[in-house]
């Protein structure tokens, strides 16, 4: 990803169909190392980065088939936690 622009961190859980925005960044890193460790887990979830234009905000937001979860990214490191007694650097 490119250092200058902003993008959406979006979690979501696949299982639940839920979603939850985790806020803007230029670095999805730490989010996509994070989501990946999940899934070698078995969890069943996935990130997003669509770009920041500027003219939206979270409430503009949306994932059809998806119902917002607030607070979801913290829920699922802490089962990713408890699955694996590992902890995931959070920010």
């Amino acid at each position: 990803m490119k250092k200058n622009k902003l993008w959406w961190q979006i979690i979501k859980d696949d299982s639940k169909r839920t979603f939850d925005i985790i806020g803007k960044a230029h670095d999805d890193t730490l989010l996509t190392n994070n989501v990946c460790e999940m899934i070698k887990s078995g969890m069943s979830v996935q990130c997003t980065t669509p770009p920041y234009t500027g003219n939206e905000s979270e409430d503009d937001l949306a994932i059809p088939g998806y119902k917002k979860e607030p607070g979801l990214y913290q829920r699922l490191v802490r089962e990713y936690e408890t699955k694996t007694r590992k902890s995931l650097r959070m920010w």
